[in-house]
């Protein structure tokens, strides 16, 4: 019996002693296995707390500020007619001109009826209607347009109206949440959220020598109608004014564009200013810098836009830049691109003086510019004709006899504007503006200078086919 107690006291103590080392050696284990995972438990950053819980507070802010655009234009169509050119050397047959109809958004930037949009939207419409969120309407005529950066100034007779909140488009930060608020294929007041996932892009979509492509590219979705609708931040603040998708099908796939806000702002307060906008020009031919041209020309580093060439009595020559500078910011704002450099460029007039930061020979340096207009002057140019894209001479006396006409101003040259999106032809001869003869170049400017909303071109062309063309200013 002595020595079964015996046993079993031994037996117990070493059980005893045995369970111990197993939990002491268990809980060094489990320290040591913890330790190893901490560094991959997930945790949620303290500064993105409560940041965004939903974007109520920008659709309350922002929908009664977007308004629904629809448009009416008149297309002249022409036929080709071989029978009629063979006997008749005039292969063209005119029709009846046809009503379109379309429709785009805008951005309320005023409570006494100013608008916001793309020119495209309201390009050569002959009518143009606004419906408000609270579905009351107008009647809208065109301030001014700009198809260097796509923007339009229009206006309704209306007061007391809901503008919006501009944000300052040079704070938006890549990764940002933002929402677009428009009208896609007709749903009135839609909102649609995503994040900034670019900025300064250029996808070349304006065909325009003066061109300017610096925009705020989003994954929030836009289709055909969100056109000249908002970009808002969280606070309903426009950042942005939307523009284009890059689509393979006319719809959103994943990728959609707008015009900075600062821009916008600039833009349409010199069309309603000056009636047209006041470019102001560096006077440089520029370059992106990658690894390749920086080692071509042993440069420090890649960022910055490297000048390729300033150009003689250039704003930028005149404060001492020369081939080989690199621009790393405008004022206070960092410069990586050229379609960053552009933007920033054309928040200001001529005549305005900025601050420029460059690097030469690996040393920075600064310049104070005077910006100098399309011209070559400090001065505000004054609207006139050469705002529809197009040169004007006097139509000749063997013209006016050969056309049988009694007055008559020529379009001489046609670049890219209002006149050749109208489908009119270099070599058109306007014989009147809103039935009111027309009969120098002089007198065609006058008229136009002061002219407002809807237009009406009557004229010939050198074939003796007459045309008339509606569109807005």
């Amino acid at each position: 019996m002595k020595k079964n107690l015996s046993a079993l006291f031994f037996a117990l103590t070493g059980g005893l002693i045995a369970a111990g080392a197993a939990l002491h050696f268990s809980k060094n284990e489990s320290s040591s296995f913890q330790s190893e995972e901490t560094p991959l438990h997930f945790v949620s950053s303290p500064m993105n707390e409560g940041v965004l819980s939903d974007f109520t507070q920008a659709a309350e802010a922002t929908l009664n500020s977007v308004v629904h655009i629809k448009t009416v234009s008149r297309q002249e169509n022409q036929s080709i007619d071989p029978f009629q050119g063979f006997l008749f050397g005039n292969p063209y047959q005119q029709r009846a001109p046809q009503e379109v109809s379309a429709s785009g958004s805008g951005v309320i930037i005023s409570s006494d009826g100013y608008i916001a949009t793309n020119n495209h939207v309201v390009n050569g419409a002959s009518e143009i209607e606004i419906t408000l969120n609270d579905n009351s309407s107008y009647k809208a005529t065109v301030i001014g347009v700009d198809p260097t950066t796509d923007l339009a100034l229009i206006k309704v007779d209306a007061d007391n109206l809901t503008p919006i909140y501009y944000g300052n488009s040079d704070e938006v930060k890549v990764g940002q949440w933002v929402a677009a608020v428009g009208n896609p294929f007709n749903l009135t007041s839609t909102v649609t959220a995503g994040i900034v996932s670019a900025k300064g892009r250029n996808i070349h979509i304006l065909q325009d020598q003066y061109a300017i492509e610096s925009f705020i590219q989003t994954d929030a979705a836009v289709n055909p109608g969100n056109s000249g609708g908002a970009l808002v931040n969280t606070k309903g603040e426009l950042i942005g004014i939307n523009t284009a998708i890059a689509s393979n099908t006319g719809s959103y796939t994943g990728y959609a564009f707008a015009i900075p806000s600062n821009m916008v702002k600039k833009i349409t307060s010199d069309l309603l200013k000056f009636g047209k906008v006041q470019r102001a020009m560096l006077g440089v031919q520029i370059r992106d810098i990658d690894q390749k041209l920086s080692e071509e020309k042993n440069l420090k580093g890649i960022q910055g836009v490297y000048i390729s060439e300033a150009f003689d009595k250039s704003s930028a020559k005149e404060a001492g830049l020369v081939s080989g500078d690199v621009i790393t910011k405008i004022g206070l704002v960092k410069i990586t691109k050229g379609s960053e450099l552009q933007e920033q460029i054309s928040q200001f007039r001529p005549g305005d003086k900025i601050s420029i930061s460059y690097m030469r020979n690996g040393s920075e340096k600064t310049a104070d510019v005077i910006l100098k207009n399309t011209n070559g002057t400090t001065s505000i140019v004054e609207k006139d004709a050469i705002a529809l894209g197009a040169k004007f001479e006097q139509a000749s006396k063997e013209e006016l006899q050969k056309l049988r006409i009694e007055n008559g101003v020529k379009i001489s040259t046609l670049e890219e504007g209002k006149l050749k999106a109208q489908g009119i032809k270099q070599g058109f001869i306007i014989t009147s503006i809103d039935n009111e003869a027309v009969r120098s170049p002089e007198e065609l400017s006058a008229k136009l200078k002061n002219k407002k909303g809807g237009i009406l071109l009557e004229g010939v062309y050198p074939n003796g086919m007459k045309a008339y063309y509606g569109f807005g200013l």
